[in-house]
């Protein structure tokens, strides 16, 4: 297949291999020697905030979202996926922490939750332009993106088969929150629920969102948040050759109990 598709999270005629990189949450320090061990070399000029990214040859990283929030580097963490992804060199999709992000960047009233103020205090002092720029980056994001001639998904929080090669408000929603009810439970989060055990596609779905230890296969679906920000680690998975490499946190950057582990299936 060749060409650019219309729609902006097809991109089937992308054929990698990747390196699918979890939810960095603004770890900078665990992303770039995790990206240093997969052989990307990202360097810091000595004026300017944009940094100089070289890939390995071959090679692409795909940033599952969740960029920004609790960890100590977030603007960091977003100049070096910006810088990657505008040179051609990486893909991204947006996570709910990135587009609440975006609506702050924009001057809307959000609550300064969840570590957006880690985050807000990281870009103080920031100008204007700086700040458009990002907004529009995270904007323009697609919900998903579907590669390798339709054997491989990206989604921030997860897919369905019925929604893969569609989008809706629907399924932006899910893509960026999972399966949800809009209940939350006792601590103030939001209930979610194990929408990879009914997963039935063909295509292999590469997710994050939700917190585990470990890598967690579940019927065709790997969720690689193994929680850096928590104090666990920073995962990627190398695809074709679905290997995963992590790097383990240099800090608990933010205390949580029972962030780890997937949710319950549907009754």
């Amino acid at each position: 297949m060749t060409g650019r598709s219309e729609t902006p999270f097809d991109r089937r005629q992308e054929f990698g291999p990747f390196d699918i990189i979890g939810d960095v949450h603004g770890c900078a320090d665990e992303l770039e020697t995790l990206l240093a061990r997969l052989g990307y070399d990202i360097q810091w000029p000595a004026s300017g905030p944009r940094p100089i990214t070289t890939t390995p040859p071959g090679r692409r990283a795909v940033f599952v979202g969740d960029l920004v929030d609790r960890g100590p580097r977030a603007a960091d963490t977003v100049a070096i996926v910006m810088a990657l992804c505008e040179a051609g060199q990486a893909f991204c999709v947006p996570g709910n922490h990135d587009s609440k992000f975006r609506r702050w960047l924009d001057g809307h009233a959000v609550s300064m939750t969840h570590g957006l103020q880690v985050t807000a205090d990281d870009y103080a002092g920031t100008d204007a332009k700086l700040r458009a720029r990002i907004s529009r980056f995270i904007r323009e994001l697609p919900p998903y993106l579907w590669l390798d001639g339709g054997k491989l998904v990206v989604a921030h929080a997860g897919i369905q088969n019925e929604m893969i090669g569609s989008t809706s408000h629907k399924i932006e929603n899910f893509c960026l929150y999972g399966d949800t009810d809009n209940k939350k439970n006792a601590a103030g989060f939001p209930v979610r629920y194990n929408w990879a055990a009914r997963y039935d596609g063909a295509a292999l779905v590469v997710y994050g969102h939700v917190c585990v230890r470990e890598p967690a296969w579940v019927t065709g679906t790997v969720c690689i948040d193994t929680g850096c920000c928590f104090g666990g680690a920073l995962t990627a998975l190398r695809y074709p050759e679905l290997e995963t490499v992590s790097v383990p946190a240099r800090s608990v950057y933010m205390a949580r109990d029972g962030v780890f582990g997937l949710p319950p299936a549907r009754s």
